[in-house]
């Protein structure tokens, strides 16, 4: 529902103190020149991007969560947890804390009637932490809370301010940005490798005698001699790198073979015996149409496999898309998003974005990185990039590849 909507159910109370938010003048005894008046005063572009202008790096970074989530409905639980992780080295105990009281009072609203609970819930938001982040969002008017089916209780974000909300946040990023004037003088790009490569892989695997360690990884002179038949070469993992989180076997493999290498896994097309890495039949029925893999299903793994240790993934991506529409210089988009990068345990912010992200995203062929004589390294989504990113199939005819 849009922003009006959910006014129009909102009982008076809430109107009043959204109104006094926004210091809207209005006879606060009718319910229709409230919502008008709150309407007139949010839908003014100098007063939304004020607001915005004025938020904290966390609550930024909370919204944000909300933008790209596929859900249109959250509960008290998850809303909490959210604002929890948008406050970057917050210890575990402060979480766990904060978790065990969210679960009791829930379950205490629970038993309350439908009248008592609408009561309940606006007492139980106080005014520290996390709730009252949740409490200011409700008096902006950008979360509604209301019930779904027998005894959920849940908030909504208006649809018009999620759009309103991404924009505005595209306007600061670009803000802070530098573009390229003209081509870079050279650029790396990928498109439809990866797809090419998943054939390669198994076709190595189907006919070649692949023995395994006692781990269950190949040898080198196998992982070496696959390498050499894609289309991207890469190194092998330095002795002792730090290398988990991004996959079953990311420690073993460079970062491109792995996710290849996952992604016949899971497909069920590989598997590894006692002593042998060979196809299954399902992967032997694969190899007999011979097509390339698709590179949107590929990213669609990637997104699923990397979510762990980067649980904002998509919109990060949205905003590298966003942002790369035209040659951008990658050291002032990596400058602009880092803030919005959780660390995960020795991957600093910036090398999250570089590496496991741009780095990776170029391998899908949805980026391409340049050269550029005055901004040095510079990035652009492809045309198949921006299909992928946008959710459509490469099945699509309108799609052009390699413009």
């Amino acid at each position: 529902m849009n922003l009006a909507d959910m006014l129009s159910y909102a009982d008076i109370g809430q109107l009043s103190r959204i109104a006094t938010t926004y210091h809207c003048e209005c006879n606060g005894n009718s319910k229709n020149d409230l919502i008008q008046s709150i309407l007139s005063t949010v839908n003014r572009r100098d007063v939304f991007e004020a607001q915005i202008g004025g938020m904290k790096l966390e609550d930024l970074r909370f919204i944000n969560s909300l933008l790209f989530d596929a859900r249109d409905a959250f509960s008290l639980e998850e809303l909490v947890a959210r604002v929890q992780q948008s406050k970057f080295g917050v210890s575990s105990v402060e979480s766990e804390s904060v978790s065990s009281e969210q679960v009791i009072s829930h379950k205490t609203a629970q038993k309350k009637s439908t009248k008592r609970m609408k009561a309940t819930k606006e007492k139980q938001i106080p005014e520290t932490g996390p709730r009252e982040t949740i409490a200011r969002f409700k008096q902006y008017g950008w979360l509604f809370n209301g019930f779904a089916g027998h005894n959920r209780y849940l908030f909504q974000v208006p649809t018009d301010l999620k759009e309103r909300f991404k924009a505005t946040m595209e306007r600061r990023f670009v803000s802070q940005v530098t573009y390229a004037d003209g081509e870079p003088d050279a650029y790396r790009d990928e498109q439809l490798l990866m797809g090419d490569d998943v054939l390669q892989l198994l076709h190595y695997i189907q006919h070649n005698e692949i023995p395994l360690t006692s781990d269950g990884v190949m040898y080198r002179r196998n992982i070496l001699q696959i390498l050499d038949l894609f289309g991207v070469k890469e190194q092998l993992p330095a002795r002792g790198e730090w290398r988990f989180g991004y996959g079953r076997r990311i420690k073993d493999y460079p970062n491109r073979l792995a996710l290849l290498y996952d992604y016949c896994y899971f497909k069920g097309w590989i598997e590894e015996t006692s002593r042998f890495l060979t196809l299954t039949a399902l992967g032997k029925e694969r190899q007999t149409h011979r097509i390339p893999e698709q590179p949107d299903k590929i990213y669609q793994f990637w997104i699923r496999l990397y979510r762990g240790p980067i649980p904002n993934i998509k919109s990060i991506v949205h905003w590298i898309d966003k942002l790369s529409q035209h040659w951008v210089n990658a050291e002032t988009l990596t400058l602009a998003l880092t803030p919005y990068i959780k660390p995960f345990y020795y991957d600093q912010p910036e090398t999250i974005i570089e590496q496991r992200l741009i780095g990776m995203m170029m391998h899908l062929g949805i980026l391409r990185i340049g050269e550029h004589n005055e901004q040095r390294q510079v990035i652009r989504m492809t045309p198949m990039g921006k299909s992928i990113v946008a959710g459509l199939s490469i099945d699509d005819d309108t799609i052009i590849l390699n413009s």
